[in-house]
């Protein structure tokens, strides 16, 4: 029960923040952000919020920065919103989701570009021996006379060497 509850919360803190980024905050430094997710503690003192940017690396920074300086506020409009006793600490935390999707498609795109590789090499390749390498015996081939001769000798040879059981 208390799962259920700490994700009716978090849902609930992500909307309001959401919701307040949408609408701005007046600081410069804030870039495109998207909350993602939003983890909550067992006992609703501690909110984990996780975000993503778009842009480069210093956009990302001045955005965690104008984040960081608009905790208070942010805490503030999360407390009018959240029918709980008290109101959770909120900690910032940039999502690595993008960078990973992008590392994920270089190496599904690097797999791909190797198959059509191999695909290509296969297409012009040829058998090295027969292109059935399987002995089968046809149906019309019998055994000489000798080679029946040599397969009784080698089974009776076998049937010598095998230990008797007492």
């Amino acid at each position: 029960m208390a799962g259920e509850r700490q994700a009716r919360v978090a849902d609930r803190i992500r909307v309001v923040l959401a919701e307040r980024l949408e609408k701005g905050l007046r600081d410069p430094r804030l870039g495109f952000v998207t909350i993602t997710d939003v983890k909550v503690t067992g006992d609703l003192q501690h909110a984990s919020v996780f975000y993503t940017v778009m842009g480069d690396e210093a956009l990302r920074a001045d955005t965690a920065a104008a984040l960081k300086s608009a905790t208070g506020l942010l805490r503030t409009e999360v407390g009018k919103n959240l029918n709980t006793r008290l109101t959770p600490t909120l900690e910032f935390f940039l999502d690595a989701i993008p960078e990973n999707a992008d590392h994920i498609a270089a190496l599904l795109r690097e797999a791909r570009e190797r198959d059509e590789a191999v695909a290509g090499l296969a297409a012009s390749a040829q058998y090295a021996g027969d292109a059935d390498p399987y002995v089968k015996q046809r149906e019309d081939d019998e055994l000489t006379e000798t080679e029946a001769e040599a397969v009784v000798e080698d089974i009776q040879r076998a049937e010598d060497l095998e230990p008797t059981k007492d």
